[in-house]
């Protein structure tokens, strides 16, 4: 069967509405956002799909108030923040969050396609950005979503089911609904399908919560869904654990991060270029997925002479095998970037339920001969120093560099930045419709982002996932990329 592809014709969206926190605090409270946060002021977005079990009770409209009113009347009472805006001050030069309970945006919409009609799931597909709702094109941070829960079900109908006014959504303009999200922080999309199954999409702003953080919050949700409950009762919003010192004490070189004046290319963000609005990075559209097998990533790492994680093994077959397709400069210095989560790496560690971005840029580099000339071991053990090096001291003189020069994480000049979702529990989502068949971020086509998603049809013997390495280049980069990337 052809792959169909979503769009305006076949997604058609409802009126969003607007969900507003229970709990609010009065006055306004005024969030301190970290130096780590104002480095990642851009949109995540990431869509879930579900199969309804055969004779499950369910239609498109109990799932839908199913999840506004867990977002609604539970979600919104510890996380009331997230019915806020994002704030620049311009007397401190630095984004901050208002809880003004200004709301979540939340959205139904309804297609027209059956679930096996859009192929294979964990395949990127830019036609998923119709299963999210989208918050470029606004012109001043005030108008602009910074957290955007797109809550898409894909709620497909039964051809019996269709008493249930499929003909009259269809008809509703997808034009209004995306002119009214200009007010919101959250955005929640639920889109019905006729087959029976449905899709959850999110877009949350990465300045509010990281990828633990988000996956946390994500959870929570399908709890109450399913009747369970809030997963996280407190939370911390308090960042001020990991404010600059005063003075400034800078004991590194810090060559993962860029000052602001050198980084006009890249896709990541600062709270100057987000004053204006949360911008929409420059996308490619020719990006590949490749999928390595349990099996290949331990002969990775076996091919290696230390002892490594596959983590280490991963991001250093793709770094050298990268550099091979972008780099013609033998002299050149090629680096690769990645997260590191200093939870356990702070002393004293971060307080118990701390929302915020927890983790810090590292970055591993050499020169491009050197890296072809030495063996696989010699990338894999730059990969884990950049690891081990990352401890109190470290991450304290990172916040303090980023306090004086107001940077960013250095994915410029053929450098790229690996982004590992696979560890995250997106997989145990459940609305109470049992786990997801797929879930993962949507396609984002930017160049210097490389991401690894989890394969679970790539499960070996032992329950070890596979992953799946999403990378966007120029063609003839491509090309010679995907002549390298399974020499292993």
């Amino acid at each position: 069967m052809e792959t169909a592809l979503l769009s305006e014709e076949n997604v058609r969206k409802e009126e969003p509405v607007t969900l507003v926190s229970p709990r609010n605090p009065t006055p306004t409270e005024i969030l301190y956002l970290s130096n780590i946060d104002q480095t990642v002021a851009f949109n995540v977005e990431t869509v879930f799909f579900y199969e309804v079990p055969e004779g499950a009770q369910a239609d498109s409209s109990s799932i839908m108030e199913l999840v506004k009113q867990a977002v609604s009347d539970v979600l919104l009472i510890p996380y009331y923040f997230m019915a806020g805006r994002l704030r620049f001050n311009f007397d401190e030069g630095r984004l901050e969050l208002v809880c003004n309970n200004k709301g979540v945006l939340f959205v139904g919409a309804i297609s027209n396609l059956e679930l096996k009609e859009l192929g294979n799931l964990s395949f990127p597909n830019p036609s998923f950005q119709h299963l999210i709702l989208p918050t470029e094109g606004f012109h001043d941070l005030a108008d602009t979503p910074i957290f955007s829960i797109q809550v898409i079900c894909l709620l497909f109908f039964k051809t019996s089911s269709s008493s249930l006014g499929v003909s009259q959504v269809l008809k509703k303009s997808a034009t209004k609904a995306e002119t009214k999200c200009s007010d919101g922080f959250i955005i929640s999309q639920v889109t019905r399908f006729r087959c029976g199954g449905f899709s959850v999409g999110f877009v949350v702003n990465h300045s509010i919560l990281d990828g633990r953080s988000a996956a946390e919050m994500f959870l929570s949700l399908a709890s109450i869904c399913r009747g369970e409950g809030l997963q996280t009762h407190e939370l911390n919003t308090d960042r001020s654990s990991i404010r600059a010192r005063s003075p400034p004490q800078i004991k590194f070189k810090h060559t993962e991060y860029t000052k602001l004046a050198e980084a006009s290319s890249t896709s990541f963000t600062s709270p100057i270029l987000s004053s204006q609005a949360i911008r929409d990075p420059p996308r490619i559209s020719n990006f590949r997925l490749f999928s390595f097998s349990p099996e290949m990533i331990n002969h990775l790492k076996n091919k290696s002479e230390l002892k490594c994680s596959s983590f280490e093994a991963v991001v250093a077959h793709l770094w050298r095998t990268r550099t091979k397709a972008v780099f013609d400069d033998q002299r050149k210095m090629s680096s690769v970037l990645f997260a590191v989560d200093i939870r356990s790496k702070l002393s004293p560690p971060l307080p118990h339920g701390f929302i915020g971005n927890a983790v810090i840029t590292a970055s591993a580099s050499a020169e491009v001969e050197e890296m072809e000339k030495k063996s696989f071991s010699f990338c894999v053990g730059l990969v884990r120093e950049a690891i081990d090096r990352v401890n109190d001291e470290y991450v304290r003189s990172v916040i303090d560099w980023l306090e004086v020069f107001k940077g960013l994480p250095c994915a410029l000049n053929g450098n790229f930045f690996v982004s590992a979702w696979w560890k995250l529990p997106f997989h145990e989502l459940d609305f109470g419709y049992g786990k997801p068949i797929y879930g993962g971020p949507v396609v984002s086509g930017m160049e210097e982002f490389v991401l690894l998603v989890s394969d679970e049809s790539g499960m070996g013997k032992e329950k070890e996932c596979g992953i799946n390495v999403w990378i966007a280049l120029h063609p003839e980069k491509m090309e010679k990329f995907q002549s390298y990337i399974f020499e292993i």
